[in-house]
């Protein structure tokens, strides 16, 4: 017989069954193991990638890609280092990450300001056409950027890739936060106002404190989304001095000496910066998402 559990009101005895509660706690058991074999999937190519990055050739071919290394070996991290310049490719994605995650937050929170505070003409319609540039797929924009970034002798330069990123993260940043600042509270404008701050002074001592976290939010999805960027840095960098971490990894896969080893190493390089800078932002990031939750 199903558990019961007794209610008195008002003198009597009422009983209700706990067959609901008994059937969501098996609901909830069942997305924890849903979720944790979903994390063990996500988790195998990284552990593919630390494995076999100390392995040597000789030792992948006789044991298999899942089988632990029997000696530590740094061959191919050290051959990946030496054939690209590995520190370079780590500057390049570095400098062309946080330039474009600075200029696209700065970007997106003057537009957004103008579009969801400033009340201008057509919000709805510019906001929509910022959507669309978001849907707009890089392919497309390779053919005329080729030929533009030639005539003005921004080919083969760390610039055009920075135009070409904070242009698009601007594009998705001025929609987010245009909708963000849509609903921002006029009392605390008009307060504002009435105390004679000027529109520059409402932005940066009433907005952006406000907006701090979400913009933080912002800027540390920039700069991942740019450090693994592959297709417009492959197009626009052609020369070894130029390129990022993400060309460097791809265009060494296609040498003949190239070895899973190396590519394991290679791999393992190449998301280390980034496991970093989340590790060293993590904080950040958590208290951005989680601002918006609590008034």
């Amino acid at each position: 017989m199903a558990a019961t559990t007794a209610i008195i009101t008002q003198g009597k005895t009422r009983v209700r069954p706990r067959g609901g509660m008994t059937k969501k706690r098996a609901i909830d058991w069942l997305l924890f193991v849903a979720v944790i074999l979903g994390a063990l999937v996500v988790m195998v190519p990284f552990y593919l990638i630390l494995v076999n990055a100390f392995k040597t050739p000789v030792d992948y071919a006789t044991s298999g890609p899942f089988a632990l290394p029997q000696a530590i070996d740094f061959t191919g991290i050290q051959a990946f280092w030496e054939r690209v310049n590995f520190p370079q490719k780590v500057w390049n994605s570095i400098f062309i990450s946080g330039v474009v995650a600075v200029l696209a937050v700065v970007i997106s929170l003057l537009n957004a300001f103008a579009i969801g505070i400033g009340r201008v003409r057509g919000r709805s319609w510019i906001v929509l056409l910022f959507l669309m540039a978001n849907l707009l797929p890089q392919e497309a924009l390779l053919y005329p950027l080729y030929y533009m970034f030639k005539s003005v002798g921004l080919y083969d330069s760390v610039w055009s890739v920075i135009i070409v990123f904070t242009v698009i993260q601007a594009a998705f940043g001025t929609y987010l936060l245009a909708s963000v600042l849509g609903t921002f509270p006029k009392e605390v404008l008009e307060a504002a106002s009435i105390d004679g701050a000027t529109r520059w002074q409402i932005l940066w001592r009433v907005v952006f404190p406000i907006t701090r976290p979400t913009l933080s939010v912002l800027l540390i999805f920039f700069f991942i989304w740019t450090w693994n960027e592959f297709l417009i840095p492959l197009t626009f960098l052609p020369s070894n001095a130029s390129q990022t971490v993400p060309v460097a990894v791809s265009v060494l896969t296609g040498d003949r000496l190239m070895d899973v080893t190396t590519t394991a190493g290679a791999a393992l390089l190449s998301i280390i910066p980034t496991i970093i800078f989340f590790l060293i932002f993590q904080r950040t990031l958590t208290r951005g998402i989680t601002a918006g939750a609590v008034k």
